[in-house]
């Protein structure tokens, strides 16, 4: 499934990854742009291209115009990443705005059982380390494992395979997962190569996907890990910190790739809301198997 996901931190601890001077590594002018009633802070520039940027002068106060909504729509087709400080926003105020963005939200699988989620809100997925009793989730359990491969570097869901990505971070546990975790999130077939908003070609892939189309599994895994290194190399990647309760992140799941810091034993808590906006375009849930390659290599790749 393709998707825009737009994810809040209800309140900030102590960052687990080594602090910087800024909250953002920003390269290129670091000087900030008026765009309408916006200030925007490039993230990473280059000649021809920007990639991430953090936006100031949305009243997150009252419910956001439809005009507003159009313009930042805009500026994620064209930085792919928005960072939001301060927005204040609660768990009905976060969903209404995901809404806006676009007429279906993902539902919520519940993977560990909607009685085990701290939300249970159908269109919110806690992506936090905290378990009901307000403890951190608990070393070696299944939702800590799931969790692992969170830190490796993912879209959403070439064949998409969430359990695939699961299965490279935690090979025991995730070796193979029950059938209600396989019915509640099975896998699909997207483009490997697919067109951005601004017209230019993108990439769509991740640690979830598992196999290209009429390649081997070896090759497949060969080449999409050669992709991701590439897109991963540090000129093309930033952190962004979260610096306070309120603070908002929206990314573009077709522009984009992004990771987690990988639960630990001395981590601190992390309260995170996330909200996925289905894409409204032809390919937001993939191709059928049957377009992808003719005769014996349809087969195959069906399996």
């Amino acid at each position: 499934m393709q998707t825009t996901k737009v994810s809040t931190v209800s309140y900030s601890s102590q960052n687990n990854c080594s602090r910087t001077e800024q909250s953002l590594h920003l390269r290129g002018p670091p000087t900030a742009i008026s765009d309408g009633s916006f200030v925007v802070k490039p993230v990473l520039q280059s000649n021809d291209s920007s990639f991430g940027a953090e936006i100031g002068g949305v009243d997150w106060t009252n419910p956001i115009p439809a005009k507003v909504v159009r313009q930042l729509v805009d500026l994620q087709d064209k930085y792919a990443v928005l960072i939001f400080r301060g927005t204040g926003l609660d768990n009905d105020r976060h969903i209404a705005f995901s809404q806006q963005l676009g007429e279906k939200l993902e539902v919520n699988p519940f993977f560990h059982g909607i009685e085990k989620d701290r939300l249970q809100e159908p269109f919110l997925w806690d992506v936090s380390n905290i378990e009901l009793d307000g403890s951190l989730v608990e070393k070696d359990s299944r939702r800590w494992h799931h969790s692992l491969g969170n830190a490796l570097w993912h879209t959403v869901r070439v064949l998409n395979h969430l359990w695939h990505s699961r299965r490279l971070a935690s090979p025991v546990i995730y070796g193979q997962p029950t059938a209600e975790e396989l019915s509640l999130k099975p896998p699909a077939f997207h483009k490997l190569v697919q067109t951005a908003p601004d017209g230019r070609k993108t990439l769509y892939l991740a640690a979830h996907a598992k196999k290209i189309a009429g390649r081997s599994f070896e090759d497949s895994q060969k080449l999409i890990w050669e992709l991701i290194e590439h897109c991963t190399q540090p000129e093309y990647v930033f952190s962004m910190e979260w610096l306070a309760g309120g603070d908002m992140v929206w990314w573009d799941n077709r522009q984009c790739m992004h990771r987690a810091n990988a639960y630990t034993e001395n981590m601190t808590a992390r309260d995170v809301r996330r909200a996925t906006v289905i894409d409204d375009g032809p390919l937001a849930f993939g191709v059928n198997a049957e377009e992808l390659v003719p005769g014996k290599e349809r087969k195959e790749t069906a399996a």
